[in-house]
């Protein structure tokens, strides 16, 4: 039996205005090349970096909320290697004091958490290669965690709680597809202990490291290849080599790279163009103020506020803004009848909402419905004023408008009819229209008279009330 021990390292892009050592823009979504850049961040001869101070604050914010250790002295240091997309020739980052020491996440542990510059990107053609500097320069995050990891399923459930910890601080979108969360492994394989009563802990082993995974799939299949191609290697009785992997997202296998490099192969030195940070003079009390309300916090108020299920929360929690929009509709719906179940909330914004949100591939911060006006609809849906294929006609109409649902109501007609009178003549109608329909309820089949029900519904434009027409329907036939 062999034991697998995974490390993580993550690599997000903070949301900043400028770049890490300059005042260019830092802007994800600038598509022309080379256009966001200057002398500091192309590294032309004499000029000097200067430290950006709103990605400090971030990355401090990313450590108090993993109860991470925040350092008093911190510094920036030199990380020497070549290659075509790094102008200077090095890497500005953190090797021996980083920002952020310890703290945990889904029981792993975190070694640290640092602060460095991107580099720039390359694009390959059949017979050329490119580079783009715009993201050379960004503000960069690394997070370390200890070889805690077992599994993949474990893996991916630390990532995706991290990346809905950065959105939730607003320090990153960290996307992904568009690189701005990057995922490197290291895995090692050793045998497991033979004597299950011992607590001492195995010696790891061979690290092997698996770079820039660019997708939660990507993650998850590395993973149970490189583990299961390592348990092969050692039952044959070879060896492990230290090494970089890539993966084959064609083939779904690691592939060979490079041999591993050690942290002196980097000859790392302190940057000798940037003054050491005295974190002490941070106001990490006002920092740790601003901190919002963290997706565990509001898993655990949703299902006590709300009685919502733990499977509903994570529907929730998952998206920020449909949390708030939820919640900001639920403060609303409270105020406007305080006896409110919040369930037809959650159903309607879950079902028939975030259809449209998806069908229309937008956010719910773009929504031109408000929280408020979703409220009175779900109101008026409880009241029993409007039938449910109604509320789905009106809902369709304040998302296309952000028209008000009592105003849609009035102008189109749409009040639910629940006055008898108002209904018998369509269900005679449809009595007399549909007699194979009638003998088959008479035999016994009941689905005839959902039959009928759907047909009167259908003459009166879904306006009736549903339980009215049933009990109609049932009296007229019975007779």
């Amino acid at each position: 039996m062999f034991l697998p021990s995974i490390g993580l390292e993550i690599h997000t892009e903070l949301k900043t205005k400028n770049k890490m050592f300059c005042s260019c823009l830092n802007d994800p979504e600038e598509e022309r090349p080379n256009v966001n850049i200057c002398p500091i961040c192309l590294a032309h001869p004499g000029v000097l970096p200067t430290i950006n101070k709103e990605a400090v604050e971030k990355v401090i914010k990313v450590g108090l909320a993993l109860n991470s250790k925040i350092s008093k002295f911190s510094k920036f240091d030199r990380k020497n290697y070549f290659y075509p997309d790094l102008p200077k020739g090095y890497q500005i980052s953190q090797y021996d004091a980083p920002l952020c020491v310890g703290g945990s996440l889904n029981n792993v542990s975190i070694r640290r958490i640092h602060l460095e510059e991107d580099t720039g990107r390359l694009i390959h053609g059949k017979d050329f290669s490119l580079v783009d500097f715009n993201r050379a320069g960004v503000p960069l995050m690394e997070l370390v965690t200890e070889p805690d990891i077992k599994s993949a399923a474990e893996a991916l459930s630390f990532v995706k709680e991290l990346q809905l910890i950065l959105r939730y601080l607003n320090v990153s979108d960290a996307d992904m597809e568009k690189g701005q969360l990057r995922i490197e492994v290291n895995i090692s394989v050793q045998p497991e202990i033979s004597n299950f009563k011992s607590q001492t802990p195995n010696k790891l082993g061979t690290k092997v490291e698996i770079k820039n995974l660019n997708s939660f799939r990507a993650v998850g299949e590395a993973i149970g290849y490189e583990i299961q191609r390592q348990k092969n290697l050692l039952e044959k009785g070879e060896k492990i080599i230290q090494e970089t992997r890539g993966w084959d997202d064609k083939k779904k296998i690691t592939v060979s790279q490079r041999l591993k490099e050690e942290s002196h192969d980097y000859r790392y030195f302190p940057e000798p163009d940037l003054p050491p940070l005295d974190l002490e003079k941070f106001d990490l009390d006002n920092l740790r103020r601003e901190l919002p309300e963290l997706p565990t916090q509001k898993r655990e108020r949703f299902i006590k506020e709300y009685g919502l299920l733990p499977k509903q929360v994570e529907i929730l929690v998952v998206d920020r803004f449909a949390a708030e929009f939820f919640e900001e509709a639920a403060s609303e719906l409270k105020i406007q009848n305080p006896k409110s179940k919040f369930q037809t909330l959650y159903n309607y914004l879950t079902s028939d909402l975030f259809g449209l949100v998806s069908q229309a591939k937008i956010g719910y911060k773009d929504l031109k419905i408000t929280p408020e006006n979703f409220a009175e609809l779900i109101n008026i849906i409880d009241k029993g004023e409007i039938s449910t294929r109604t509320a789905k006609d009106i809902l369709k109409i304040m998302f296309e408008t952000g028209r008000d649902p009592s105003e849609i109501i009035e102008t189109e007609g749409l009040k639910q009819i629940s006055d008898e009178s108002g209904i018998i003549e369509i269900v005679k109608k449809v009595i007399l229209e549909n007699q194979k329909a009638v003998e088959d309820y008479k035999k016994g089949r009941e689905n005839a008279l959902q039959f009928l029900i759907g047909r009167a519904m259908s003459e009166l434009k879904g306006r009736a009330n549903p339980k009215i027409l049933e009990e109609l329907f049932k009296k007229e036939l019975k007779d």
